[in-house]
């Protein structure tokens, strides 16, 4: 699979004690991800991981930063944002090259876990995906708010079951 910010690790340069990588993200690499996550703009990502190879699986402790641009969901005005971002990982064989269909339980504090493809980890999408899953994903500018009031939209406390049961009680209070 080829990917928009790919920074493959080999598996056999990977050894049992951590190896420090720092990725960063080119321009037309930041373009191609502003493209495929729907942002304006992705002005900076990069990651530093320390990885090291335990069993058949790889290990990967680290820290994702990102400045990107998202649009309000609203008004569409362009909203800075920033991501900091501590994540482990864990990198294993695909399930059908380990021996079977076993469920494997996990705890609460279990590491995210994605299969090595091609011999390798890769660390750019990995980091990529963990930018796009700590970005707001319906981000509102501080505008929002009056814009949606204006178009006659409700919120959610006024469209609830007590909001429903305030305005029965103004329409009677208006009546008596």
């Amino acid at each position: 699979m080829t990917t928009e910010f790919s920074r493959i690790e080999r598996l056999d340069t990977i050894g049992g004690e951590d190896r420090q990588v720092t990725i960063a993200a080119d321009d037309a690499e930041r373009l191609a991800l502003a493209r495929r996550f729907g942002l304006i703009a992705l002005e900076r990502l990069t990651g530093t991981f320390a990885i090291r190879r335990e069993g058949g699986a790889v290990f990967a402790r680290g820290h994702v930063s990102a400045a990107v641009v998202q649009s309000c969901t609203v008004t569409g005005t362009p909203l800075p944002a920033s991501v900091e971002e501590d994540v482990e990982l864990r990198f294993v064989e695909p399930a059908g090259d380990v021996g079977g269909d076993d469920e494997v339980e996990l705890s609460g504090d279990a590491l995210d876990t994605i299969e090595i493809e091609g011999g390798g980890v890769d660390l750019g999408e990995a980091a990529a995906e963990t930018m796009a899953l700590a970005l707001d994903p319906f981000p509102r500018s501080p505008d929002a708010e009056d814009v949606l009031k204006q178009a006659g939209v409700i919120s959610e406390e006024e469209a609830g079951a007590f909001g429903a049961l305030a305005g029965l009680k103004a329409k009677l209070e208006g009546k008596a």
